[in-house]
């Protein structure tokens, strides 16, 4: 993995593996989407489409704090379930004064006063799904997020005028994922980064993601961009929860 540092008081957090580009048939560029397939259950209030997922896995139709697929809802820090107005690492619930890590710690350079805790999933209590939806739902791990775009076909399409990637499912099913940005001490649009549950491996400051968006080549083709990235857990992204059987 590399690591890429961004400056403007915040961290930024990316690993850069390989991109999934449209020549190599791993996504597709579709026009307004129309077979976006209806809710298949609900609990709490709230929508899930079963994607016949081999953990059985149910995603939800819709962001926290959206009511509606395309709506790109609120922005969360990792371990945080409360939207806020400023992003950035003198505001993160859980860096004390000297920035150092209180909770969800596994490197002790990175730990108040050497702490660590070796917790590396979310708890409910500071799942943003679970605080905002009820206990029935949560954000998925990363392995939950790996096997959505396993399984899926990816494409680049909008829905109701949104721009966002469709995920469809061997059973006909899907699910729409806006591009709702991502914000430090500015906010970046036209792109889609959604919080995984589970720390990255290796930085005990950043949680695993989800991240796409569409660029252009230097021969003005347009291609997907679809990874598992990391970012700083300071940073707001998008949670999209999921519920089980």
């Amino acid at each position: 993995m590399v690591r890429i540092v961004k400056s403007m008081g915040l961290i930024m957090a990316v690993a850069a593996v390989c991109l999934m580009c449209f020549s190599c048939g791993n996504g597709n560029i579709g026009n307004e989407s129309n077979n976006y397939s209806k809710p298949t259950g609900s609990l709490n209030g709230h929508d899930y489409v079963d994607l016949g997922l081999p953990s059985g896995t149910l995603w939800a139709t819709c962001n926290v704090g959206a009511n509606k697929p395309e709506e790109k809802g609120a922005l969360f820090a990792w371990g945080e379930t409360a939207p806020k107005e400023t992003y950035k690492k003198s505001t993160y619930k859980y860096y004390n004064g000297e920035y150092k890590l209180t909770k969800y710690c596994y490197d002790k350079f990175y730990g108040y006063n050497y702490y660590t805790d070796n917790r590396t999933v979310l708890e409910p209590s500071d799942d943003a799904a679970t605080a905002n939806w009820g206990s029935d739902w949560r954000m998925p791990t990363s392995d939950e997020m790996r096997e959505l775009d396993n399984n899926c076909t990816k494409t680049w399409t909008t829905l109701n005028g949104v721009y966002g990637l469709l995920f469809t499912s061997p059973n006909g099913n899907c699910i729409f994922l806006p591009e709702a940005g991502i914000k430090d001490e500015d906010y970046t649009g036209g792109v889609g980064w959604y919080w995984s549950s589970t720390l990255d491996d290796y930085w005990t400051e950043d949680g695993e993601c989800l991240f796409f968006d569409i660029n252009v080549n230097k021969y003005g083709n347009m291609f997907l961009r679809s990874n598992f990235l990391i970012g700083h857990r300071a940073q707001g992204l998008s949670v999209r929860p999921v519920c089980s059987k």
